[in-house]
């Protein structure tokens, strides 16, 4: 078998483990630079599956991230962030890794050679056709991955592919395929390095971006935030306040008074309703503020907004 590129040697690194920690410190650096690169040229494929995932969520859809190893735990990871950050449901975006939930902190590296435990784990998950997968995998030849995002597309769903091996078999299993290519690792094989860090960079594109699209932001504020612990909450008044005018005191205020709740502040304060019908409205739009408020004043044309 030919050695995919993520698994040969770097010729820029070969003597590193003779050099001294500023000299290995300063190599890993040049090889991440190549990486914000290799992303940048694979953009137009990115948005290209931005645009997939929020036409499915839109109508229902969910999207999931699969994947073993260190691809797993970063699809893992993006799948949590989402929630506390866009105030979306842990279910709109999650996160399947081979070996379950042991295998985000322990190594389960066996079970990535089970091409039918990925088309599995997805049933588990009741994916369907209004679903979005997303198989990530650095070498691109993951028999779990692969399986999994075969299986997704022949049930309809929409499926992406994130890689760093042109020409691999994942890439043929996707309708969608984002193949930054970082090249050899500073250390062979070592892809949490710098096919890692292209995989984050991706993972993070398509959740914030869709999440934009679908109106969890505003400007550049994350309107949509749980307010789950001090630093959440003072975030939280910042932006009800810059996004009102409010004074922060008054923000404050505001907060509390929807307990808590950044959504319906907004809304309550934007719209000049009372907690209980700004609660209606979110309901009513899936969580978009803007949405929200623009339901309220449309049943209420005398309403004027608050800014």
């Amino acid at each position: 078998m030919s050695i995919p590129l993520t698994e040969q040697e770097n010729p820029r690194t070969v003597g590193i483990s003779s050099l001294p920690t500023a000299e290995v410190v300063r190599l890993m650096n040049e090889e991440d630079a190549r990486v914000a690169v290799a992303v940048e040229k694979v953009l137009p494929d990115v948005a290209r599956a931005v645009d997939g995932i929020v036409e499915r969520l839109r109508t229902g859809g969910r999207l999931f991230y699969v994947g073993t190893g260190t691809s797993g735990r970063l699809g893992v990871l993006d799948a949590a962030e989402c929630p506390p950050t866009f105030g979306v449901s842990p279910e709109l975006v999650q996160g399947i890794i081979a070996g379950g939930y042991d295998a985000t902190y322990r190594a389960v590296e066996a079970s990535e050679d089970d091409r039918g435990a990925g088309a599995h784990d997805l049933d588990v998950r009741g994916v369907a056709g209004a679903d979005v997968v997303c198989g990530i995998a650095a070498s691109g030849r993951t028999p779990y991955t692969i399986g999994a995002v075969e299986h997704a597309r022949s049930m309809g769903a929409f499926t992406i592919a994130i890689t760093c091996v042109p020409g691999s078999e994942i890439t043929r299993a996707a309708e969608v395929s984002i193949v930054p290519v970082v090249g050899p690792e500073v250390i062979a094989g070592s892809t949490r390095l710098k096919a890692g860090t292209a995989q984050k960079m991706v993972l993070n594109m398509l959740s914030t971006a869709a999440m934009i699209r679908l109106g969890y932001v505003t400007g550049n504020r994350m309107t949509n935030l749980l307010t789950r612990n001090t630093k959440l909450r003072a975030r939280a008044v910042r932006i009800l306040a810059a996004e009102t005018g409010l004074n922060e005191t008054e923000a404050a205020a505001q907060l509390k008074a929807a307990g808590g709740d950044l959504r319906a502040a907004l809304v309550m304060r934007k719209a000049g309703v009372p907690r209980e019908e700004a609660e209606r409205a979110l309901a009513e739009t899936k969580g978009v503020v803007q949405r929200a408020v623009e339901y309220l004043l449309s049943t209420k044309p005398d309403t004027k907004v608050n800014v």
